[in-house]
């Protein structure tokens, strides 16, 4: 299975932003964790990050017969992105919706996901384990379907 990763707005800065929140492991150290999780799982992983929307869907519309499904932490975009939602929904290939932290216990504005209904699950507040249940959720879904 060849999987996109997709990490949006400030995702970068985790370790330095909000520590309480997102704890003290940096971006780096997420990257790491996700590479260790390709020889686990025996998959292909492409982990890219951006802080701009349209780099975002652009990246979507690419994933679409390039790779077999997209795990997105679509960040603050998350909330407001009409955008994302709509690239999610153009294309063929299943995305999961993952948080570090569990948008549901958050602020006001946080707590709401207009790119969930566009995903096929959403998985938040595991911190970086939260990539993995994503990976595992599409490694078993995908099980199914080859059934």
């Amino acid at each position: 299975m060849n999987i996109l990763i997709l990490n949006g707005p400030n995702i970068n800065m985790i370790g330095l932003r909000e520590p309480e929140i997102y704890g003290t492991k940096t971006y780096s150290d997420l990257e790491d964790y996700l590479n260790e999780l390709k020889s686990k799982y025996s998959i292909e992983l492409d982990v890219k990050q951006s802080n701009l929307e349209g780099i975002l869907i652009d990246l979507l519309h690419y994933s679409n017969d390039r790779f077999d499904s997209v795990i997105l932490n679509a960040g603050a975009f998350t909330h407001y992105s009409y955008a994302l939602y709509d690239a999610i929904k153009s294309i063929q290939i299943p995305v999961v919706e993952v948080h570090l932290s569990d948008i549901t216990k958050r602020e006001e504005f946080r707590k709401i996901s207009v790119i969930k209904d566009a995903c096929v699950t959403s998985i938040m507040g595991l911190g970086f384990q939260s990539y993995e249940e994503g990976i595992k959720y599409l490694l078993k879904e995908g099980a199914n379907n080859d059934s």
